[in-house]
């Protein structure tokens, strides 16, 4: 057995070491290709082809495991048996566009007079301090010009730039006009409680004349100059009623009249020369505070109405005396106050002479004019003593000693009260700090209130840089002259939005540059309140359409070249608008371009509709509610209406348009199909019940149908007031159009009837009766010589027989008529 067994070759084991080895060698290969990370997409180099090259072809079949972690290998380095290996497809190189410089945003600074790029110091954060109102009196159309304009300026930077704007505003209620204005009141209620006699108020008004005529002779201000004429002469005609009355022993009852019309004409001198007197007795300091409190709630009430957005935080001086003390005691310490008679003063000399400062940033030129710093001290503060206590007459108060009849704080100084300047930097320092990025104002308040909080503040801080923008709003004049508070030509807020609405008034400060002047007059609101009825036309006609009933798929329908030029005009408009607020918050620019973007608009409906096709739904509704979202953005639509003008609503927030239009459209359908039965069964007085409903009826109810033939009814909710105006304006133009119709067919009778009449004269007798004209006449009753006896030329002749030859033809004519009517 052993020997028959080893006459056999002795089996061969070196084909399973080969397995072996090329499995071992298909491994090591895996191994290191999933080592260079190919699960997470690496590109093979050219090393790992090189490795996979070490097989110089497939294993014998027989090595069933080594076969299949070659297909596997090869899969994975992309090259098959045989074949030679190559990397996998990449992606080719991509690079981003060009692009074209972004717009950015530059404001007027009145501190470099030019248009300068904006950028917060922090981000997009912005600080903002808006000086408010001295509240003595009611707010007028001078504020509105200025916190109109700001509350624009905010919006825009808030809401159109995402700027995070943090707001705040002050309110003067420590002031000489108001300390004034305070006392004047009080005394004379004093003086009317105590009801004067009619002797011994034309005595008391003729002595209080005599101080008020020298003011009036000394006053070199035509416009004031005017306006203390125009008192004077009040005074004078209500003065000799009173004393008429009293000389002929009238009535009680007919005296009392007239005393009170002399008191309310005669308040101003009265009130100067009983201040002159006894102001100085005033010492409750309640008296000071109880004017300033009644004001500025009614300054609140009008930002409301105005659709003015509140500060996000409000100062008032009267809360802040000891900041302001701090305020000046640190100025004290820098060396840039001096203490003089109880009251503080800036050195601005000093100051100026600082290598790390410069006084009067804004108007450079203006220092020196005492006029303008003698109104920045008050009319209390100007007093010969007052001025002897300064050393330069350019210095300012920071503190007052308080006077009899004003009012008082304790400090280290002895009691005194805060002056004008001093005010606003305390507050806005502790709210805002060392430097802000905008600071508001109206213009005349450059020099000297802002440059002297410029010197002040920088004196305090020990910088350079309170304020980075100063934005100063334009003047406001009423139909070109001067509108002053202190020259009693105002308009108040109240008064304005009497006969406009706070709408209107938006739009016509949009209308202007928020820097230049404007002039509120009849021609400024009839443009705003045109542009305001263009503009709801617009949406009111979008919602008709929008209206329509219509399937899902039905809201996208194939762009044809009209609507791929609207849709390029809209991006055209929606950049100039853009460019127009990075270029000073250009709003007047814009609110054209939006204009002319409604016009576009208007074009396209009017082509679809002449086509009796429908406009792109889709195209228009964009278009709205982009021109919706930019009027919101400027204050001129409140709340969230997805398109155009709001219309109705009430505190709950619901919206009267969703509301009444279901039911409106319901009776609109209802109507037409009336109408149409009415068409077709011609019945005439079911037509005119229609008309009276869209004519009469539903106008008092702030809803206007319009009817098209061949089209749906437009059903519009608009302004009540609006569409009785309208119907007025239609009734009185069909009123003309018929007077003018009765016109023309009365002219059209008379020369009928005077044509008819010369139809009747022979032609023997129609020169006749020119005696005038001519003297002698032949047999055939032709003229043959003048007025004066001269013999007619041949050429006068001829022409007559020319008038005779037309004459015969007329009467011919005329005996025609006769005829056929049987007349005699």
């Amino acid at each position: 057995m052993a020997q028959a067994a080893g006459d056999e070759q002795a089996p061969d084991c070196g084909w399973l070491l080969g397995i072996r080895e090329d499995e071992a060698r298909a491994q090591a290969l895996d191994e290191h290709l999933r080592t260079r990370s190919y699960l997470r997409g690496h590109t093979f180099s050219q090393a790992d082809v090189e490795a996979f090259r070490q097989f110089s072809g497939p294993p014998a079949e027989r090595h069933v495991h080594a076969a299949r972690w070659f297909r596997h290998i090869g899969a994975l380095a992309g090259a098959g048996p045989g074949q030679p290996s190559r990397g996998r497809r990449t992606q080719p190189p991509w690079s981003p566009p060009a692009g074209t410089e972004p717009c950015k945003l530059r404001l007027y600074n009145s501190l470099t007079r030019s248009q300068d790029e904006f950028v917060p110091q922090q981000g997009r954060k912005v600080t903002w301090y808006c000086c408010g109102p001295t509240v003595y009196d009611a707010a007028h159309m001078g504020h509105a010009r200025s916190y109109i304009s700001f509350d624009i300026l905010r919006r825009v930077l808030r809401d159109y730039f995402q700027f995070d704007v943090f707001y705040c505003m002050n309110i003067t209620d420590v002031d000489d006009k108001i300390i004034k204005r305070a006392r004047q009141n009080y005394l004379f209620e004093q003086y009317r409680g105590e009801r004067p006699r009619a002797t011994q108020l034309l005595r008391d008004v003729e002595t209080a004349l005599k101080p008020f005529s020298l003011q009036l002779n000394a006053t070199t201000d035509p416009d004031k100059k005017q306006m203390l004429e125009r008192i004077r002469d009040a005074v004078q005609l209500a003065v000799e009623p009173l004393a008429d009355s009293v000389q002929r022993n009238a009535s009680g009852e007919e005296i009392s009249a007239r005393v009170e019309v002399l008191l309310e004409k005669a308040r101003d001198p009265l009130a100067e020369w009983l201040d002159s007197h006894l102001g100085s007795q005033v010492t409750d300091n309640s008296i000071f505070s109880e004017l300033p409190k009644a004001w500025e709630a009614e300054f609140h009430r009008d930002m409301e109405a105005l659709n003015v957005l509140p500060p996000d935080v409000l100062t008032r001086v009267s809360e802040y005396v000891p900041e302001i003390v701090s305020f000046v005691e640190k100025i004290v310490a820098n060396g840039y106050g001096y203490v003089s008679n109880g009251s503080v003063y800036f050195d601005t000399a000093k100051f100026d002479a600082s290598e790390a400062h410069s006084y009067a940033k804004l108007v450079p030129e203006a220092v020196g004019d005492q006029k303008a710093l003698q109104e920045g001290e008050g009319d209390l503060s100007i007093s010969a003593d007052r001025l002897s206590e300064k050393r330069s007459p350019n210095d300012f108060a920071l503190w007052k000693a308080s006077k009899p009849g004003e009012p008082s704080w304790e400090c280290p100084w002895g009691k005194g009260r805060p002056g004008w300047h001093i005010e606003c930097s305390a507050m806005a320092g502790t709210i805002l700090g060392a430097s802000m990025d905008i600071h508001g104002g109206g213009f005349d308040l450059r020099f000297p209130h802002h440059d002297n909080e410029l010197a002040q503040s920088e004196a305090y801080f020990e910088n350079d840089c309170w304020v980075r923008y100063f934005l100063h709003t334009g003047h406001l004049t009423i139909a070109g002259c001067k509108m002053s508070k202190s020259l009693k030509n105002f308009i108040t807020i109240k008064d304005a939005l009497k006969k406009h609405s706070a709408r209107q008034l938006r739009l016509a400060f949009l209308m202007h540059s928020w820097k230049d002047t404007l002039d509120y007059s009849s021609n400024t609101m009839e443009s705003a309140i045109q542009y305001e009825r263009f503009m709801n036309e617009f949406f009111l006609n979008v919602k008709d359409i929008l209206r329509a009933p219509g399937d899902a798929t039905g809201r996208f329908e194939k762009w044809e070249e009209q609507e791929l030029e609207l849709n390029r005009s809209f991006d055209d408009k929606k950049a100039a608008v853009h460019e127009a607020l990075c270029d000073n918050v250009d709003t007047r620019t814009a609110l054209e371009e939006m204009r002319a973007l409604v016009g576009q608009c208007n074009l396209y409906m009017a082509a679809r509709k002449a086509a009796r096709k429908l406009p792109s739904r889709v195209l228009l509704e964009t278009v709205a509610a982009y021109l919706t979202q930019m009027l919101r953005i400027f204050g001129a639509i409140e709340g969230d209406a997805a398109l155009g003008f709001p219309v109705g609503g009430g505190a709950s927030g619901t919206s009267l348009e969703a509301t009444v239009m279901p039911f409106l459209q319901v009776l609109s359908d209802f109507r037409e199909g009336v109408r149409k039965i009415a068409r077709e069964k011609k019945v005439l007085e079911v037509l005119q019940l229609s008309d009276a409903l869209r004519d009469d009826v539903l106008p008092e109810l702030g809803v206007r149908l319009e009817d098209h033939e061949g089209l749906p009814t437009v059903l519009k909710l608009v302004d009540r007031d609006t569409l009785v105006k309208e119907r007025e304006e239609k009734k009185q133009a069909e009123e003309e159009k018929r007077r003018k119709k009765e016109e023309a067919a009365r002219k059209k009778q008379e020369q009928e009837a005077a044509k008819l009449e010369k139809m009747k004269i022979p032609p023997s007798k129609m020169f006749l009766s020119e005696n005038e004209k001519y003297s002698t006449f032949d047999e055939n009753g032709f003229p043959t010589h003048d007025a004066e006896g001269k013999e007619l030329s041949k050429g006068q002749i001829k022409k007559l027989k020319k008038l005779v030859e037309v004459q015969e033809k007329l009467h011919k004519e005329y005996l025609q008529l006769v005829q056929n009517a049987g007349l005699k």
